[in-house]
């Protein structure tokens, strides 16, 4: 894959479809590589006359790591934004950079503007950027994220436990049992979701591919530390699609519901028995409502 460099970082990303079509950038979650976005979903809005770009995140991957910073305490970083209202100083970056590096990568590869795409923590960069970089921005689509507003309601305690409880040993069946526990946790409904087997195939790919368990931590400080922008997303003025499912225990419906109340003139679907994952059975059910507001 290849590698380019923006905003100061290197950024490892991929593409497919044509140069000339319309551009859509696809921004992913918290702590999950580029390799996580499934081949059908691509190839799904390639072949509807897009040029998809996806990319590894800062820390994730194969793009910069920022080895030379510990990893921030979250106890810290919670203390801080409640007594002082800011912990810049505690952690190596926000989200607010990584909205600026996924803005800097259309620059880098020459697009102007695209239609983006973020799911979970990539939603909160996606909805960063059409505030922060509005101009690199065509249309927004916030997938199974949050406004920020911190008066939501919470993950269920079993999706939090499973979510940022790390395995005692780094190994690749290790990873994989605590993917599956997530899986259980807020994936989506039995009928629907990824077999275990194919859970434990795409783990042990990525540990393969690229273990970086501080990377993890600081984008998980940029996510505590990112001052909210709830109240600023009436400022959005493009055109919002905000896909949420109705299984999902991690970042409930409700978020998703704020989201779309806040923006205005935006739509919010919520999909049956969808969860907090991106089960392969579930792409066609997200491209029969990506593709026709993209072509809008």
């Amino acid at each position: 894959m290849p590698r380019i460099a923006a905003n100061g970082i290197e950024i490892e990303y991929d593409e497919m479809g044509a140069a000339a079509d319309p551009a859509i950038l696809l921004v992913m979650g918290f702590s999950s590589q580029m390799t996580r976005w499934p081949d059908a979903f691509k190839r799904g809005l390639a072949g509807a006359g897009r040029r998809v770009v996806w990319f590894d995140n800062r820390d994730i991957g194969l793009s910069t790591e920022f080895a030379g910073h510990a990893p921030p305490n979250p106890v810290e970083v919670v203390k801080a934004v409640a007594e002082r209202g800011s912990a810049d100083d505690l952690v190596p970056y926000l989200l607010d950079d990584m909205a600026a590096d996924a803005a800097g990568l259309l620059d880098a590869l020459g697009i102007d503007q695209a239609d983006v795409l973020g799911v979970s923590m990539g939603g909160m960069i996606v909805q960063l950027m059409a505030l922060n970089h509005p101009g690199k921005v065509r249309k927004l689509i916030p997938v199974m994220t949050t406004s920020g507003d911190p008066s939501l309601p919470p993950s269920s305690p079993e999706a939090l436990e499973a979510l940022t409880n790390a395995p005692a040993e780094r190994t690749a069946e290790a990873l994989a049992e605590a993917a599956i526990k997530g899986q259980n946790a807020f994936g989506s409904h039995p009928d629907v979701r990824n077999t275990e087997a194919e859970s434990r195939a795409k783990v042990t790919a990525d540990f393969h591919r690229s273990d970086r368990p501080a990377g993890v931590a600081r984008q998980y400080g940029a996510i505590l530390a990112q001052p909210r922008w709830h109240e600023r997303l009436a400022q959005v003025a493009h055109p919002t699609l905000v896909l949420h499912g109705s299984e999902d225990t991690l970042i409930r419906p409700a978020a998703g519901e704020d989201i779309a109340r806040r923006i205005p003139g935006a739509r919010y679907v919520q999909i049956d028995k969808w969860g907090h994952d991106l089960a392969d059975k579930m792409m066609p059910a997200l491209l029969d409502e990506i593709i026709p507001f993209l072509e809008a």
